[in-house]
């Protein structure tokens, strides 16, 4: 009954779309009508608002961390990886917008992070190296999430494969659209518009 209690509180966390609240408090317009129509930090940059964006990114990985950490504080390390992995599925899909959430990669970096820091820094070092390479965003986030399952069992840490793998498998279901245009290489650059 507690794993349910904070896999449910963990979905709830990670359902606020802060991106949503960041752009009407600032007066930015409804993110659903902008860019792509995500609620994420990246469609937030794409109002021209950098400090926006980055407090998206803030919280969007932050509320991902503060599902696990709380989680673990007051029920150990099982209920923190399904409180983080209930996260990610809320900033995905989300109740409060009708299940039409984010693409989720900042809660999925920030949820790893807090779940193992050296598993976090791994994935986001994989982002890092794609983006300076490759300078494109969704790339880079499909092959951190992509390499995540592999890291954990690399690092011993057997018990954050599944978790991992469900969030990697959700990247790639919500990077769909980005998946298809890079493969007809039509998918933006970072710093392009």
């Amino acid at each position: 009954m507690t794993l349910i209690l904070w896999a449910v509180l963990g979905y709830l966390l990670g359902s606020v779309p802060f991106g949503m609240i960041i752009a009407r408090l600032l007066g930015l317009g409804d993110l659903r009508n902008i860019g792509s129509g995500n609620i994420g930090a990246t469609n937030v940059l794409r109002t021209g608002s950098r400090p926006a964006a980055l407090a998206t990114l803030l919280l969007d990985s932050g509320k991902g961390a503060a599902a696990v950490l709380l989680a673990r504080y007051f029920a150990g390390d099982t209920a923190a990886i399904l409180a983080g992995g209930a996260a990610y599925l809320g900033h995905c899909f989300p109740v409060w917008l009708g299940f039409r959430g984010g693409k989720g990669v900042a809660t999925f970096l920030g949820t790893l992070i807090a779940l193992h820091w050296p598993l976090g820094l791994g994935a986001c070092a994989i982002w890092l190296l794609a983006a300076a390479l490759g300078r494109i965003s969704s790339l880079s986030a499909l092959l951190a999430a992509a390499f995540s399952p592999i890291l954990a069992w690399a690092m011993g840490r057997f018990d954050l494969i599944p978790v991992s793998l469900f969030m990697a498998v959700l990247i790639f279901i919500r990077h769909r659209t980005n998946i298809s245009r890079l493969l007809d290489g039509s998918e933006p650059r970072i710093g392009r518009k």
